[in-house]
């Protein structure tokens, strides 16, 4: 597949990724609320580009409250992109903090509009567990597609909720044990780990907000269910080692998410990139007692 055709080809999963992850591929266990300022609020912007050349832009709002947290992200087509085709997106997620503060997510759905063709999915979870899920267009039956069974369906994370990050402790979230982890995502049409490990330190700095210290996590993409193994995509992102993600914190909270994230292609390096990151705590509300780890 050459040129354009490789790019139309992938531009509904760049511009997914800059709509459902804001910058995806990052990590979770939960976002919760520890301590008196465990609360806060993210407004972030970003830029999706292909060798260099911008494809996208989108933005995502966190907010984490005293016992409820939602995610919000929408995201456009831009550049050189706009000549090929056109395209927006939404995504969002909500759900309450247990009394652990892990949050339990209740609802997820996301609408990615490219052309004339429409691609959503909503789910319903309690519990870690996916009650009740819709997509449309229907995955297609292929004899190849392995399926995905009901126990696949069981302890996982949809995957705005699995850009987040929250680290247990009271000392400082920035270390390499944030990278430390394997996420279980299941995004309405597949299931699929994420396997997270630690690679560097590197210091960032966006046009707006946050400037300092973010964690580089190397990821592996381990498809479990739902696709077609002969796929080539499926197997250049099985064979990936090249993928990272990079861990910026949320002030207020023990929580961090992707500042950035930057995946290999056939045409040049794919970055997902903050040029807004400002994180602000969120006041706690008088008489409302706080959760605690």
């Amino acid at each position: 597949m050459q040129g354009s055709e490789f790019v139309l080809a992938r531009s509904r999963q760049i511009l997914r990724s800059a709509v459902l992850f804001a910058v995806a591929l990052g990590a979770c266990e939960g976002v919760c609320v520890v301590a008196a300022q465990a609360q806060g609020k993210l407004e972030a912007q970003y830029t999706a580009s292909l060798a260099g050349v911008t494809l996208g832009k989108g933005t995502w709002i966190v907010d984490i409250g005293d016992t409820q947290y939602t995610a919000a992200a929408s995201g456009s087509t831009s550049g050189l992109l706009k000549i090929f085709t056109s395209g927006q997106g939404t995504g969002a997620a909500r759900g309450v903090l247990s009394a652990a503060g892990q949050p339990m997510a209740s609802s997820y759905a996301a609408s990615v509009k490219l052309d004339k063709k429409t691609d959503e999915v909503r789910m319903s979870v309690n519990g870690g567990v996916v009650k009740e899920f819709r997509v449309e267009p229907p995955v297609t039956a292929d004899p190849e597609r392995i399926p995905i069974t009901e126990a696949e369906r069981r302890g996982v994370m949809d995957p705005m909720t699995a850009s987040l990050v929250r680290m247990p402790g009271n000392g400082s979230p920035m270390v390499p044990e944030a990278c430390q982890r394997t996420l279980s995502i299941f995004d309405g049409r597949m299931r699929y780990d994420l396997k997270m490990s630690f690679k560097r330190m590197e210091n960032v700095k966006a046009d707006k907000g946050y400037q300092g210290p973010v964690i580089v996590c190397a990821v592996h993409f381990a498809p479990i269910a739902g696709f077609i193994p002969s796929r080539a995509a499926i197997k250049y992102l099985t064979d990936l080692r090249e993928a990272e993600s990079w861990l910026a914190p949320v002030a207020g909270t023990r929580v961090l998410v992707p500042f950035r994230v930057q995946v290999p292609t056939p045409l040049g390096l794919a970055v997902l990139e903050a040029t807004h990151f400002v994180s602000v705590p969120q006041p706690v509300r008088a008489g409302v007692p706080t959760k605690t780890q």
